[in-house]
């Protein structure tokens, strides 16, 4: 039961779940093919929070979360329309697999903030 709710509370958890109902493979494991502009945009941050913790500057890191932040609630937007609304679960798939970047992003800027204390 609290596995059931920690996969219904999580936005990333709960959209892998449905899509698993619907017999959709996000197959992140095996799939790893991103839009360009989407790894460039990775790319970026992920030199930003090196910067970062380089610099030990709490201020940057607070600037790439609150960007972190907006850019998944964005992508969770899309990716309940494209579930529900359009039923177009590879579209789904696809936003999944971005927003599975964006958290293990949001997990390393999590370090890096323990790094600085």
């Amino acid at each position: 039961m609290n596995e059931a709710y920690r996969t219904l509370k999580d936005p990333l958890q709960r959209a892998r779940h449905l899509l698993e109902l619907r017999g959709v493979d996000v197959a992140f494991e095996t799939n790893t093919a991103m839009p360009a502009d989407f790894l460039v945009q990775q790319m970026a941050l992920r030199e930003s929070l090196e910067e970062a913790v380089e610099a030990k500057d709490a201020a940057s890191l607070d600037s790439l979360r609150k960007g972190l932040v907006e850019e998944k609630s964005k992508l969770e937007k899309q990716l309940g329309e494209s579930i529900d609304a359009k039923n177009d679960y590879a579209g789904a798939a696809g936003l999944v697999r971005k927003l599975m970047f964006l958290d293990r992003l949001d997990s390393e800027i999590d370090l890096a903030y323990e790094a600085l204390d």
